[in-house]
């Protein structure tokens, strides 16, 4: 467990971390295949293996996260579609009142995320989450993905916060390794990104399997009763 008396910042990842990695899995694995090969006239095997190595060229790239990007390269409305499906959003378990209680607690919250604002947009007018949070940041304004070490340093620069009383919670390894290399003091891997789907194997970083798990045990109202 973290030792939260010595831990002032949580900066915590969007998707497969507090939101459930299922919607953008089925979004960019079945609905943009599905969509495409309606547009193109093509089947789904089809639409599905001229897509792959689009993407697969794109990881870890801001063009990966890009949705902007991705409706220009394959010329469909994908923040439309998007909006079709935003019913399928959804916090992952525990993760809310892990949010909560560290308001709660006084800890400083930012949300700190690959996704590009648009997408951002749409998930926070489903799900009204923002409001919990003192800052939220897309790796877009920075101009860097967070698997990379110039983000880490625009972020710094631009958060203020102290990297050896911060705690950071991602379901991607290049991120938490990029973290990990700037000197981010305390790092937990979500095994369980999307809900649907086995227990990942998170490498060299502690697991957790929802970020409820890292909830102090001893509650403010225990610690006021003495």
């Amino acid at each position: 467990m973290p030792d939260w008396a010595r831990i002032d910042t949580v900066l915590l990842d969007m998707d497969g971390t507090i939101l459930d990695l299922k919607f953008d899995n089925t979004f960019w694995r079945e609905l943009v295949p599905a969509r495409f090969a309606a547009v193109r006239g093509l089947d789904l095997d089809a639409a599905k293996a001229h897509l792959q190595p689009m993407f697969a060229a794109k990881q870890g790239t801001l063009d990966w996260y890009c949705i902007e990007y991705w409706s220009r390269e394959l010329d469909l409305d994908l923040e439309q579609l998007n909006h079709e499906a935003r019913e399928e959003i959804a916090w992952l378990p525990q993760a809310e009142r892990f949010v909560r209680r560290m308001r709660a607690l006084g800890k400083r919250l930012a949300l700190v995320t690959n996704a590009h604002t648009t997408t951002l947009a749409i998930k926070d007018e489903q799900l009204d989450f923002r409001g919990h949070f003192d800052a939220v940041y897309s790796s877009h304004r920075f101009g860097a993905p967070k698997e990379s070490a110039p983000f880490w340093t625009a972020l710094q620069a631009e958060d203020g916060f102290d990297r050896e009383r911060t705690l950071f919670v991602d379901d991607s390894l290049p991120v938490l390794r990029a973290a990990r290399a700037f000197g981010i003091a305390w790092i937990y891997a979500t095994a369980r990104p999307d809900s649907t789907q086995p227990r990942r194997d998170t490498a060299e970083f502690i697991a957790i399997d929802s970020i409820g798990e890292l909830i102090p045990e001893v509650t403010l109202e225990r610690r006021s009763c003495g």
